[in-house]
């Protein structure tokens, strides 16, 4: 089977030397089937050589974001074996790997500390009033005057 390189949303590609694959069997549908054939795929990127394609800043932030789903070498994983064929489960596991690096690179933005605004505070302060004049008005007086 032949594998082709990874293209992230950003045009960066990711060559297939970078990529580990292995093939297991899996469970899931297919009977018989998926006694005897390896239709599972367990695809790793090196991040350490990735480095050279995406640089250490974004290798860093892939670390920290995904590192739960980093092997013992620090490689990333990305398991598949939903499908019945192992070309299938190849494409969804490059599209997940692809998915997910993307969203490891999105860049946050940083807040910054804000103050409310005069006319907000008067506004709050005024509602405040308002709702403590609804309320003192429903408290009634004696009943028996």
């Amino acid at each position: 089977m032949s594998r082709s390189d990874l293209w992230l949303r950003d045009g960066r590609m990711l060559p297939k030397d970078l990529f580990h694959l292995s093939f297991s069997r899996g469970g899931g549908p297919g009977g018989q089937h998926v006694n005897k054939t390896e239709t599972k795929v367990d695809l790793r990127l090196d991040l350490d050589g990735a480095v050279a394609v995406l640089g250490p800043d974004d290798v860093a932030q892939i670390r920290q974001v995904l590192a739960a789903r980093l092997d013992a070498d620090g490689r990333l994983m990305v398991v598949c074996g939903e499908h019945r064929s192992q070309f299938q489960n190849l494409q969804a596991a490059m599209e997940r790997m692809a998915h997910l690096l993307t969203a490891a690179l999105v860049r946050r933005k940083k807040r910054r500390a804000t103050r409310p605004t005069f006319g907000s505070k008067q506004r709050r302060l005024g509602e405040k009033r308002h709702r403590g004049d609804i309320k003192r008005g429903r408290q009634g007086g004696d009943a028996g005057d």
